[in-house]
């Protein structure tokens, strides 16, 4: 189970990720950075996505993917999820930590990077990535942890913003998607142990506040692994 991830992992209780962190310190303190300029960067609310696609799911082990400032992470765990939430930001997850005992809920914080976090293999009834920034690699080691993460019968939730992929004057901000995963490179590798249940663009539920408000359409990849 998830509880044997190397990584810092802390309860709701114990806000302080300053020590433990397994990942590459640049992204760490990229994110950091990012959560330091803003006393909230998001806007407190799950996803819609997220709360669209796991209503008519059978509440087990889920790993929230870049779980922030804990939005998903806290409305999952009120729904009965046993919750194992990881970020590469302390900052994000001493926030998230903190919302979390407020809310009176409990929630595994794991301070990693997610191709470093070695997580058990098949840990996970839902495995939940929500607009996140994994970094490309020759080997698709992003795209294919989540796809490892997922236990037989389990779901994947991929939810990404609509256009990103091809948004060629992104470049000029310094912002590249070719270094990034999308949800059309996790879709390729599905084989005949996986069964696509949605694979579309939608209108996005857009959240009062918080960074990301102006995306209007999502992309939407949910898959069930079959064995």
């Amino acid at each position: 189970m998830a509880d044997d991830i190397t990584a810092d992992v802390l309860s709701s209780d114990s806000p302080s990720f300053a020590d433990g962190y397994v990942g590459d310190p640049a992204v760490r303190d990229e994110w950091d950075n990012r959560y330091s300029e803003r006393q909230r960067l998001w806007s407190g609310q799950p996803n819609g996505a997220l709360v669209a696609e796991v209503r008519d799911l059978a509440p087990g082990r889920v790993l929230d993917v870049g779980c922030g400032e804990g939005a998903d992470a806290i409305w999952l765990a009120r729904a009965g999820w046993d919750v194992t939430a990881l970020e590469v930001s302390g900052v994000a997850l001493a926030r998230a930590a903190s919302h979390a005992r407020d809310a009176g809920v409990d929630v595994r914080w794991v301070h990693a990077g997610l191709t470093e976090a070695a997580l058990p293999p098949g840990s996970f009834d839902l495995v939940s990535a929500q607009y996140p920034a994994l970094l490309r690699t020759p080997g698709a080691t992003a795209e294919r942890t989540l796809l490892a993460a997922v236990a037989p019968g389990g779901v994947l939730l991929l939810v990404h913003h609509a256009g990103m992929e091809d948004h060629r004057d992104a470049q000029e901000s310094g912002f590249d998607p070719a270094d990034y995963v999308w949800p059309s490179m996790v879709a390729a590798l599905f084989d005949d142990g996986w069964r696509v249940e949605v694979d579309e663009e939608r209108p996005r539920v857009i959240p009062e506040g918080g960074a990301g408000a102006h995306h209007t359409h999502d992309v939407v990849l949910r898959a069930r692994r079959l064995r």
